[in-house]
């Protein structure tokens, strides 16, 4: 098992989605490391997604768990996604879909959805 108190993103690939997702996690959560998972538009392919891909993104998500000991999954859409050109409107619809779809994977940690806004300011989601 690592050290250090672990979380999980399932993020964005958008490479401006990582820093305020990680800064964000670890002031608001006490984590020392945040394990990234990116695909895009990973609010819709976690609520959307094919079996195939639920079943890849569920097995990195154990080895974060298992490995590291990762007590939380943050599951984050945002503004201006080119992976899932949605409104707003559908992203939150999405992201709280998708927290009931982690959920379902029955992993011990905590899940939580998140939003980056067009600022990259980061705001939870109650799902």
């Amino acid at each position: 098992m690592a050290h250090g108190k672990f979380g999980t993103a399932i993020n964005c690939m958008d490479g401006r989605a990582q820093l305020p997702v990680i800064a964000w996690l670890k002031a608001n959560y006490h984590l020392d490391y945040v394990d990234m998972i990116t695909e895009p538009g990973p609010d819709k392919a976690v609520a959307q997604g094919a079996p195939e891909l639920l079943a890849a993104l569920r097995a990195k998500a154990l080895v974060s768990v298992r490995a590291h000991g990762s007590v939380l999954i943050a599951i984050v859409g945002h503004d201006d996604c080119a992976g899932n050109p949605v409104p707003k409107e559908e992203h939150w619809r999405q992201i709280r879909q998708a927290t009931q779809v982690i959920r379902s994977w029955d992993l011990p940690a905590k899940v939580i959805g998140l939003w980056l806004d067009d600022t990259w300011n980061v705001q939870t989601v109650d799902g």
